[in-house]
């Protein structure tokens, strides 16, 4: 039967969930991203979908519905009071929420001394999700998000990250003393990045266990965090450029500690 009420109950539950306000579950929205949610293994609570759905999208319900997944048919133009996006797909999934501990993103999946990036209340989605996926990219063992930062698996941070999210080690609401603490205890160096760090990025031995710091967006790196850092890095910036943007500063700073990784040198 097909759902044709803005008002039903599961709808409802749909909205709180894409809201945030249902503990331990996530809202994944299109097709790309349920595929993604699927490969993850995570377990599947719901699926809405348009009644006669495109041919991905049917592949994709298919394999929802060999896993059990209890599938709800909507009209569209219900589906659309749901979606999170400007032009819907057809397709929300409601999943468990993915849950990693320090241990777990602190601990580098191959032979490669960890690296982990460490978020100091990033609030911008766009901004989260991007570096989430830029971590990814450049080999990172983990992302640690301090308290204050925007959720990681909110809707708008799950599209930026595209689906980098649901293979990479992400903790959320960590508290700068606990994350200090399980750094040092696991031997990494700890470095932030600052406007007037005493050491250039690319100077820095990307070789060696580290954990990464990177700012708020208007306030960067809190200074309790600063001062506790090994080393503080800075970006040299040509005039009149003051700072960079903090998903870009992510991707100068891992991606130079990708080369260093591969060549093996400084």
């Amino acid at each position: 039967m097909i759902i044709t009420s803005p008002a039903n109950e599961r709808l409802k539950h749909a909205r709180r969930v894409r809201d945030g306000r249902e503990h331990g579950l996530i809202f994944v929205e299109g097709e790309r991203l349920v595929e993604e949610c699927l490969q993850s293994g995570l377990k599947l609570i719901a699926c809405f979908h348009a009644p006669e759905p495109d041919q991905r999208a049917q592949t994709i319900i298919a394999e929802l519905a060999r896993r059990n997944c209890p599938l709800y048919p909507t009209a569209e133009a219900v589906l659309e009071t749901v979606s999170d996006t400007v032009n819907p797909q057809g397709l929300i999934v409601l999943a468990e929420r993915p849950v990693h501990s320090l241990d777990q993103a602190l601990a580098a999946s191959d032979a490669t001394a960890p690296l982990i990036v460490c978020l100091d209340a990033v609030q911008d989605p766009g901004n989260f999700g991007t570096i989430v996926r830029t971590a990814e990219a450049a080999g990172a063992s983990g992302v640690i998000a301090l308290k204050g930062s925007v959720d990681a698996f909110a809707p708008k941070t799950l599209r930026s990250s595209m689906g980098a999210a649901f293979r990479l080690p992400v903790v959320t609401e960590a508290e700068s003393e606990e994350l200090v603490d399980a750094v040092r205890a696991a031997g990494l160096k700890i470095v932030a990045t600052a406007a007037n760090g005493e050491t250039i990025y690319s100077d820095y031995d990307w070789r060696q266990a580290t954990a990464a710091i990177f700012g708020n967006e208007a306030r960067g790196v809190s200074e309790d965090l600063l001062e506790r850092c090994d080393a503080r890095l800075r970006i040299p910036l040509r005039t009149p450029v003051e700072s960079l943007n903090v998903a870009a500063a992510v991707a100068a700073v891992l991606f130079e500690a990708a080369r260093q990784r591969r060549s093996g040198r400084v």
